[in-house]
């Protein structure tokens, strides 16, 4: 019975193929590629309802890497990962692959790095800062009444 359903699909809207081949996590995902024109269909903009065919090519834009996939087969529930190659023809260069894996090393690179334990402060280090901010908030006070003293003087 499964079988004569697929058979019957002509076209699919492109945010729920692209959900159901595991392209986006979520459907609202797929939605919102379309609408800042990070899905493109046949390389053209397109609204989530937009329907696709078979043979048709999408550009996903996640990040660092543009996947370039062909529709092989129609369907409308989400499969397994391992099955995903039964739907899609990924035309993806290698280069692709590699350049936004150089990319995203770079990035992982420049920023910056807390030390291992540098996380939230402890109770206790909490109750130490709040010590040292009263003290300082006391030599300032005792500041203050210098200055002013100093500025009465003159």
């Amino acid at each position: 019975m499964e079988e004569r359903d697929e058979e019957k699909i002509e076209s699919v809207r492109v945010d729920l193929w692209t959900y159901s081949v595991r392209l986006f996590k979520t459907r609202s995902q797929a939605s919102a590629a379309c609408r800042k024109a990070h899905l493109l269909v046949n390389d053209q903009k397109c609204r989530p309802s937009r329907h696709i065919r078979v043979g048709d090519t999408l550009k996903v834009k996640r990040g660092f890497l543009t996947r370039t996939v062909e529709v092989k087969e129609l369907l409308e529930k989400r499969v397994g990962a391992k099955v995903v190659d039964d739907y899609l023809i990924d035309q993806t260069p290698a280069e692709e692959y590699e350049r936004a894996a150089e990319i995203a090393k770079a990035s992982r690179e420049v920023a910056p790095k807390r030390d291992a334990g540098a996380g939230r402060p402890t109770k206790r280090d909490r109750r130490n800062l709040d010590e040292l901010m009263e003290e300082a908030a006391a030599e300032k006070d005792h500041f203050d009444q210098f200055v002013k003293t100093i500025r009465k003087r003159r």
